[in-house]
């Protein structure tokens, strides 16, 4: 006798229509079709009632078989705001749903302009995506049908918490920043643990990551002012930049794909954005404001542990609650690595997705 599962979409095939692409080595999948209707009057009330209600669609797109560890989702919707071209819903492992992140943006921009779903102009093409965290511009530079660079305006952005002494289990007294940039970034001086930033480190820079982020958490919580979004919920180690590289600045951003348990040091661990980090070069430019260590309009070059750039730039001054905030810009380009449908058969005994602790924490 066969075995009988019990449907989670439906008594027939679901098909999720996708394109990925991957932005600085970062991947990101963009979700054309195959959610339902989501209610909301603004993108912070349709993101609510996906994390609510169909965490599903993030799971199986992002789990074993369909996913992999370091893959993020953009789900796209009707945008509430007339202003808008399009809406999106940015989802990423460990069912984290930040109100903005550059490089998936970069991918959602290069996705709706490339497959035609958003008019291309060329050489430049103006568009506004809508995110939970608010209206993004856009500025792409176009040609031949490619999109060439993306450059967003980003969410503002500033300094929460200055030189946080923390206690980290195993590791010791670091001292962070915590930043906001469209998710809460507590940002760590790699020196200060004698760490490189280069790939054979990763899993180091990971594991560490972690215990910081983690702590971080426990010991010094924050808030968005005026956003329903506590923190931190993620970390940054920067370091110079690679000899000769030309860059202002080198980064790796350590990001949760389980949860760290004390008691279990084979939790602790994570993964590593491939990408120099949208967001993460936000808060980082916002808090090296705040320290007077770079001035509005003045470029600064953010490279990834791959040696891929974002360019960034503050271009104005704001207010966000009680905070000094300001507007950052950040650029880059994404690639097309494969368009196609992600099915679900409705028999299938794993309908949602797994994950097995050898690649997950």
């Amino acid at each position: 006798m066969s075995a009988t599962y019990e449907p989670v979409w439906g008594k027939s095939r679901k098909i999720f229509k996708c394109v990925d692409l991957h932005c600085g080595g970062e991947p990101a999948r963009v979700l054309f079709s195959g959610v339902p209707s989501i209610p909301g009057s603004s993108m912070m009330e349709k993101r609510k009632y996906f994390m609510d209600n169909l965490d599903n669609i993030r799971q199986v797109l992002l789990t074993e078989p369909r996913g992999y560890p370091c893959q993020n989702l953009n789900i796209l919707v009707p945008a509430t705001s007339p202003d808008a071209d399009i809406g999106y819903i940015i989802a990423e492992q460990n069912a984290i749903y930040p109100l903005f992140s550059g490089h998936n943006t970069i991918c959602v921009a290069t996705a709706v302009l490339e497959t035609g779903l958003v008019t291309m102009q060329e050489p430049v093409t103006t568009i506004k995506l809508e995110a939970p965290g608010g209206i993004i511009d856009i500025t792409a530079k176009c040609c031949n049908g490619r999109v060439e660079e993306v450059a967003m305006t980003a969410m503002p952005s500033f300094l929460g918490k200055k030189d946080v002494m923390l206690k980290v289990p195993t590791v010791g007294n670091v001292v962070v920043d915590i930043s906001f940039g469209g998710m809460w970034y507590v940002i760590v001086k790699a020196a200060q643990l004698g760490l490189e930033i280069k790939p054979e480190n990763g899993k180091r820079l990971a594991s560490i990551g972690e215990m910081i982020k983690v702590s971080a958490r426990e010991q010094c919580p924050v808030h968005h002012p005026t956003l329903t979004y506590p923190g931190p919920d993620i970390l940054v180690f920067t370091a110079p930049p690679a000899p000769g590289s030309g860059s202002t600045a080198r980064n790796t951003v350590v990001m949760s794909n389980g949860v760290l348990d004390w008691s279990k040091p084979e939790t602790c661990t994570a993964m590593l954005d491939r990408s120099p980090c949208g967001s993460g070069t936000a808060a980082v430019m916002a808090a090296l404001y705040h320290r007077g260590e770079l001035q509005l309009g003045e470029e600064f070059v953010h490279e990834s542990i791959l040696g891929t750039v974002f360019k960034g730039r503050l271009v104005q001054k704001t207010t966000v609650g009680d905070y000094e905030a300001v507007v950052p810009v950040v650029a880059g380009r994404a690639f097309i690595t494969g368009m196609g449908d992600q099915i679900v058969e409705a028999d299938d005994p794993l309908p949602t997705g797994f994950t097995v602790a050898d690649i997950w924490c």
